[in-house]
């Protein structure tokens, strides 16, 4: 408000209430407030927004960094994905909080704003149009009522001392009537003062009486205009009022997601895949992968042939407590293994060694022909498929990933290797428990 008016600086304000000079400025007042909680209520929902979406990069984070933790994690099967549908959960969760943001700054807090541009008009001098608006009009309404009020203080406050006055003087001629030496012109002069103060008193009070039947009278019209003005404040801030509620109401709907259909169906659909745990097919895939399920080339009988004694005599130049040593091996279906197999059986067998014994396959006498040079014996071709990664370690291993198929053209030998040819036509050997048969 920006006024230099102020009528209750003129006039004693003897109660609290509306009717009172000056009592009005509070009605006054409550227009800057309304304009100060418009800007209290963006803040307060724009805090808001930043924690949902402060919350929503939390529940990201976690649910990053867990289901990392449980996917490499040793848990498996059915409640593996269980428990990863809580993190699935989560990022859902996510969307919708960071949805409810953009719904608090986009719809809510743009709606205040916009409407308090409306409701409220800055003035270059400062303060707003309307807080100027309703101060002219209390103070145009209560003006003449107030001219007549300060009449009758006036007079009152003459009333007043004149009483004071003739009280005085009753009271020194009083006194003068019980000195005997009182001179008798001294003593009707104060009689004469008592008299003069006598009408002064009845002169004030005449218009201390009068003062307060023209005030009684113009007191309907006072009050009449400024309730007129007063309703119009009302009005004003009946708008505000009801606006702020419909904002609540909005933010309310943001909030709640209890009434977004897709909030209960993220959860409908986290109990659906914890329900669908189950435990014996987690035992069972277990039992397969890793357990008495697996498959196992077990040892049989082989007959003795020339490509098996050529075949053990390569795997045999290895140096003695050198093991065979299988890695890249990828497993099927979610669990990742690396197997690893030693076998203290291929170390130097002097029964075996090119050193000790010529062989009339080998091309020097230090082993360090191939085998395979040679053509395969006939009669053994197999179809087989491998059931994991093998990545050779010698020149006469051969390579293959999960899944890819090759022919088997030699029996495996007593260190569990066999011969085989890859679609390619490369010839060499491989771990005999990394294939199976094609039936």
């Amino acid at each position: 408000m920006t006024s230099a008016y102020d009528d209750s600086a003129i006039y004693e304000v003897s109660s609290d209430s509306f009717w009172e000079i000056g009592n009005y400025k509070r009605t006054v007042k409550r227009i800057d407030d309304g304009n100060r909680l418009c800007n209290d209520l963006m803040n307060c929902i724009h805090e808001r927004a930043r924690i949902e979406k402060a919350y929503a990069l939390q529940l990201t984070e976690w649910a990053k960094r867990w289901k990392q933790l449980t996917e490499k994690g040793p848990q498996y099967g059915t409640l593996q994905r269980a428990w990863i549908s809580l993190m699935t959960e989560a990022e859902k969760i996510s969307d919708l909080h960071l949805e409810v943001k953009g719904s608090l700054m986009s719809e809510d807090f743009e709606k205040v704003k916009n409407w308090q541009k409306e409701a409220y008009h800055k003035q270059m001098i400062g303060g707003f149009k309307e807080t100027k608006e309703a101060d002219d009009g209390f103070r145009k309404a209560q003006k003449p009522w107030a001219k007549k009020l300060k009449e009758v203080e006036t007079c009152k406050k003459a009333y007043h001392a004149a009483c004071k006055e003739e009280k005085l003087a009753t009271s020194r001629e009083s006194s003068s009537k019980l000195d005997p030496n009182m001179n008798p012109e001294t003593m009707k002069k104060l009689q004469d003062k008592v008299e003069k103060c006598k009408q002064e008193v009845q002169k004030t009070k005449e218009k201390y009486e009068k003062a307060l039947e023209d005030l009684d009278k113009s007191t309907p019209q006072y009050m009449e205009n400024m309730e007129q003005v007063f309703e119009q404040c009302q009005q004003a801030e009946e708008k505000r009022l009801i606006f702020f509620k419909e904002v609540l109401l909005d933010v309310k709907k943001h909030l709640d997601l209890s009434n977004n259909a897709s909030y209960g169906d993220i959860y409908t659909e986290l109990e659906q895949t914890i329900g669908m745990a189950d435990s014996e097919e987690d035992l069972k895939w277990f039992k397969n992968n890793h357990g008495p399920g697996m498959a196992m080339s077990w040892p049989q009988f082989e007959e003795w042939s020339i490509d098996l004694n050529r075949t053990l005599s390569r795997r045999d130049r290895k140096k003695p407590g050198d093991g065979v040593t299988l890695t890249g091996i990828s497993q099927t279906g979610e669990q990742t293994t690396h197997h690893t197999k030693n076998s203290s059986s291929c170390e130097k067998n002097p029964d075996w060694s090119d050193e000790e014994t010529s062989n009339p396959f080998s091309s020097d006498a230090n082993g360090n022909g191939n085998p395979f040079d040679d053509e395969p014996s006939p009669g053994i071709e197999v179809r087989v498929k491998a059931l994991y990664d093998y990545e050779g370690q010698e020149n006469d291993e051969l390579s293959f990933k999960m899944g890819d198929e090759l022919t088997k053209i030699g029996n495996e030998d007593e260190q569990g290797w066999c011969k085989g040819r890859l679609s390619s036509g490369q010839i060499g050997l491989y771990p005999a428990n990394y294939v199976e048969e094609i039936h």
